[in-house]
Formats: structure tokens, sequence, C-alpha cells
């Protein structure tokens, strides 16, 4: 089959024919997607990496560094689970850091850790 250039057609290449409609990303027309892309939480992954629990806020890093970079090809639903995912990590994060803080602090009361202080009695 050809069209009226003689050019070969093949199925799926006209929206209007059986085969089905060209593979845009996104699903539109030059990769457009309706709506703002989903929030990446860069900002308080990066806080939770800082301030918190290092090994989770780099997973929640990746994460959210992933989010834009789906969007704009065209993934929404992968965007959207990575911006899950880095929330998800970031608190975690945020959890664990608060834990720890509060266990360090109960065992410096207790006197489990004493980090140099000497108790010899004479």
């Amino acid at each position: 089959m050809t069209d009226s250039q003689g050019m070969p057609n093949y199925p799926g290449d006209q929206p209007n024919q059986p085969g089905g409609q060209p593979n845009y990303p996104g699903g539109q027309p030059g990769g457009y997607q309706p709506g703002p892309p989903p929030s990446n939480y860069l900002v308080w992954a990066i806080l939770t990496t800082i301030f918190c629990c290092l090994p989770f806020g780099i997973v929640s890093i990746v994460k959210s560094t992933q989010v834009n970079s789906l969007w704009a090809q065209g993934q929404t639903a992968a965007a959207q689970e990575a911006s899950e995912a880095a929330k998800k990590w970031a608190i975690i994060s945020a959890i664990v850091g608060v834990v720890l803080a509060v266990l360090y602090v109960i065992l410096m009361i207790a006197g489990v850790m004493t980090f140099g202080v000497s108790t010899s009695s004479y």
C-alpha cells in the first residue's frame, strides 16, 4: 500500500487508520501533559540527609531527582511513583534521625556513654 505520493504506508502511521495512534510521549502530540509535574521533595530529601539519617536521605535524593526526568519523558505514572517514594524515604530518614537523637540523649543521661570521663577511685 502506498499513499498519494507513492510512499509506503505502515499500520499506525495515520491516527484515523486501524492499527492505533502514533506513539507520542505522554500520549499527546509534542509530549504535552496536562497539569503540573508532581512534587519532587528535593529540599526535604537534602535536609533529612544532612540533619537526620544519611543512608535513607540518599535514597530520598535519588528518588526525588528521578521525578522531573521521568515527567519530561512522558512517564507520568512513574514520575508520580518516584515522587511518593521520595516523600516516603524523607519521612523514614527524619523518623530514624529523631529516634537516634532521643536514644543518644537517653544513653548520655543514663551514663552509658561517657566518652573519656574517668571514674577511678583512690
